[in-house]
């Protein structure tokens, strides 16, 4: 999990799927600025702190399908699933049992 900015984006794509599952499409200029501003709002989570009250907010309203797209095999392999899960509980969401998104399942 260390040293990639996109292990944060996994924070935000956990919660995203019960966000804003919206059927307008979003663009790709507005989906890499959501990403942009998730990587920088819940970069502390990297360093091992809780999700702040913004990061918590900024998991709330991003869109999934700008995150599901960069969630690669390799993206993947670096994330602690179970950790994530905990830390966007603590921001008062649940998953869906099975999600899948790019290439993470939630058990």
């Amino acid at each position: 999990m260390k040293g990639t900015p996109w292990a944060c984006m996994v924070l935000v794509l956990l919660v995203s799927w019960n966000a804003r599952m919206s059927s307008a499409a979003v663009s790709s200029a507005a989906c890499k600025e959501e990403r942009r501003i998730g990587i920088n709002t819940c970069k502390s989570i990297l360093y091992g702190k809780p999700p702040s009250p913004q990061c918590c907010q900024r998991i709330r309203v991003t869109h999934v399908e700008c995150v599901c797209p960069v969630i690669t095999p390799k993206l993947a392999a670096l994330i602690d699933v179970n950790r994530f899960i905990k830390l966007i509980e603590g921001c008062g969401r649940r998953f869906p049992r099975h999600f899948k998104c790019g290439s993470i399942t939630i058990p």
